[in-house]
């Protein structure tokens, strides 16, 4: 780490190297009236301070102390001696769920009472009304860098930590949708997680970069991983009053769907119906511009489910347009689909061609032509619609 600094930001540098000799007689005291005064005033200190951890900040304090004096009037670049001792220090703080203004406190505190005792010593000794000024400022600027130092030591600690509890969240995601854990091993591990276990969700796939954004979205206690190639994420009370139209807004303009509410133990069904809705979204077989519920997609789902027979269905239904050219059977297909979609009215099936009766009355009897009698027959009409939904989603 680069750490040059100027005089100007320590001033202790610039002070006489007398003024070691003059300050050196209180220090021991000091350490003792500023452990002391820490213990006494700062809530969040008073009982840790009587173990161990009270040591600790003695020795702390003492090292500050110690390198402050030894500092004085020398000159130096690059790193100051002792850092680590503040670096440990902020770190241990975080690790014992202490709030940094605590510690910060306790610096300002340290500060001021070494100004009064050193500032005594100082004017019992002669010193001048500049080189006081320069003590001052020295020693709040010292102080100031320490608490700097143990400030990184906690961001530090608490960006570890962070991370540490991501990634244990990120793998509770996984084991849930993909492990299938029982009720028992699901409460372990989000425990381990700190994730308090719902009794039910819902899971939510999405065509996304950044599994913490798309958690962020998806609403408070959301947490995501990413499997494969697609976001997981485990939406917390998925039925709540108004909770799908603010996951639909939120989500809106995204690739992504949401799977059927269940316990735990039905999460892996969850994922694995919003997992495949994104791949229809991805073909154009189901909106990729929105949040598709999956329960609100049960019958294209079902359609999907066996892709390979969905394609040999289509391959043996529609042998007979095998002759015609790929426009014109593009056109037949399409006209058949709207055919058997609006159950033989014709003025529909041609508004969403958009095109006029007519031409739709006319392709109709090329198709019979083609089909004959399996037009006019129940199942061969019903597998006629699946095969020619299914040519369209596995073409798209």
């Amino acid at each position: 780490m680069n750490d040059q600094k100027t005089p100007l930001e320590r001033p202790w540098q610039a002070l006489d190297p007398a003024v070691r000799e003059i300050v050196a007689p209180v220090i021991a005291a000091l350490a003792e009236e500023i452990t002391a005064a820490i213990a006494a005033s700062i809530d969040e200190y008073r009982q840790p301070m009587r173990g161990a951890f009270g040591r600790g900040v003695r020795v702390a304090i003492d090292e500050a102390l110690r390198q402050f004096l030894e500092q004085i009037g020398r000159p130096a670049a690059g790193v100051r001696p002792g850092r680590e001792v503040y670096i440990a220090l902020g770190r241990g703080e975080y690790r014992a769920g202490r709030r940094l203004d605590a510690l910060q406190t306790a610096f300002r505190l340290g500060a001021r009472i070494a100004w009064r005792r050193i500032s005594a010593v100082a004017r019992d000794a002669g010193l001048d009304a500049e080189t006081l000024s320069l003590l001052a400022e020295s020693i709040f600027a010292y102080i100031d860098e320490v608490s700097a130092e143990s400030v990184d030591g906690y961001a530090s600690e608490q960006a570890a930590s962070a991370g540490e509890r991501q990634r244990s969240r990120q793998a509770l995601v996984r084991q849930i949708v993909v492990e299938a854990l029982d009720p028992a091993e699901a409460e372990q591990a989000a425990r381990g997680a700190d994730w308090p276990l719902p009794r039910r969700l819902a899971v939510l796939a999405a065509d996304h970069r950044d599994a913490e954004r798309l958690a962020a979205l998806a609403g408070e206690g959301s947490i995501a991983a990413r499997i494969d190639d697609l976001v997981c994420v485990l939406v917390v009370d998925p039925d709540a009053p108004g909770r799908r139209e603010r996951l639909a807004r939120a989500l809106a303009g995204r690739l992504a769907a949401l799977g059927p509410t269940a316990a735990v133990a039905g999460a892996p069904l969850s994922w694995a119906r919003a997992a495949r809705c994104v791949r229809l979204a991805q073909a154009a077989v189901l909106p990729a511009d929105r949040l598709v519920f999956a329960d609100e997609a049960l019958g294209t789902l079902a359609v999907f489910a066996d892709t390979p027979l969905v394609g040999e269905l289509a391959a043996r239904r529609l042998e007979p347009l095998a002759g015609l050219t790929v426009a014109a059977r593009a056109r037949l297909e399409a006209t058949l689909l709207a055919w058997l979609r609006w159950q033989g009215h014709v003025p529909a099936a041609a508004a969403e061609l958009h095109v006029h009766p007519q031409t739709v009355r006319y392709r109709l009897a090329r198709l019979r032509e083609c089909f004959g009698s399996q037009l006019d027959e129940p199942d061969a009409r019903f597998e006629l619609e699946l095969a020619l939904r299914g040519r369209a989603g596995i073409a798209a």
